[in-house]
């Protein structure tokens, strides 16, 4: 089982490289950790959806147990230098927020990136901050269902669904309580565009008109996404 610290920035200044260095070192020097992602804004386009500006950076980090997260939270935990307006400057005045999710992921049919030279990979973040009628009914439609769509997106690289699981952390961020998250990975903005526009977003759309009851909407956002 895999589970992943999810935080997002919003406002604040672009990351700067040397910011981004000092991200990178901090994430990769995380104890039991398997891996760590860099989300920064990209653009690409939707046929039926389009949410405006996204966040101005995320992190998801992923560890085997939920306990070495935790550690990373806690009050003498390395994240702790996230809090510091002097780690990364560009942050100040932006707001975080952090959430720990149990991670599924879902097999596509090529894996192997092929991301253009000049280019990044390109994720497609979405959000349910519910609540659900019935979050047993949501799940298990949801699972069930839509997977197997976004398998069919043309160059899709990675299916993720993220859901929701209570945590210890002693960072000063809100607490985010989404119901779920999911991210589909793709080459770059590109192909993620290219996906969007594809026959199977209406297949896409379709499902989502079956979906059990549920509040709070939903939200899409073009991420370049960086493996640390």
């Amino acid at each position: 089982m895999t589970f992943a610290l999810v935080m997002f920035w919003q406002g604040g200044d672009a990351l700067t490289e040397a910011g981004r260095g000092k991200l990178r070192a901090l994430l990769g020097g995380l104890p039991g950790v398997e891996r760590s992602i860099l989300y920064t804004p990209a653009k690409a386009s939707d046929l039926y959806t389009d949410d405006g500006a996204g966040p101005g950076l995320g992190v998801q980090i992923e560890a085997p147990s939920l306990e070495a997260l935790e550690a990373a939270c806690a009050a003498d935990g390395a994240l702790q230098a996230l809090a510091d307006p002097d780690f990364l400057p560009e942050l100040a005045g932006a707001q975080a927020d952090q959430q720990m999710f149990v991670l599924r992921r879902y097999p596509v049919d090529e894996a192997q990136m092929q991301t253009p030279a000049g280019e990044i990979a390109c994720s497609y973040v979405v959000h349910y901050p519910g609540p659900a009628q019935d979050y047993n009914a949501w799940m298990t439609h949801y699972i069930a269902g839509h997977p197997p769509i976004m398998r069919r997106f043309p160059g899709i690289r990675g299916i993720e669904i993220l859901t929701r699981c209570d945590w210890i952390s002693a960072l000063p961020f809100a607490r985010a309580g989404h119901m779920q998250r999911n991210r589909v990975l793709f080459d770059s903005p590109v192909a993620l565009t290219a996906a969007l526009h594809s026959p199977v977003r209406h297949e896409m759309r379709a499902d989502f008109h079956t979906f059990p009851p549920f509040e709070g909407g939903n939200y899409h956002f073009p991420m370049s996404t960086e493996v640390v």
